[in-house]
């Protein structure tokens, strides 16, 4: 993982954020996806318990603001 400070703006996109997370090696995604269940689960312990999530058959839409 790339440890560099930078105080640019653009890095701070959602889609420098994904071209970085998409250049991680397979192993160092799953650290972070465990990394960041680990922390919701800390902040909401009831988390784990919500079963009741419905798939839906709508659309989804991103809206970003550009």
């Amino acid at each position: 993982m790339n440890q560099s400070i930078t105080h640019d703006r653009r890095e701070e996109s959602i889609e420098a954020k994904t071209r970085w997370f998409r250049a991680l090696p397979l192993s160092e995604r799953m650290e972070m996806f465990c990394s960041f269940t680990d922390m919701a689960l800390t902040l909401n312990p009831d988390l784990a318990d919500k079963k009741d999530a419905q798939q839906t058959e709508r659309r989804i839409r991103i809206i970003s603001a550009a």
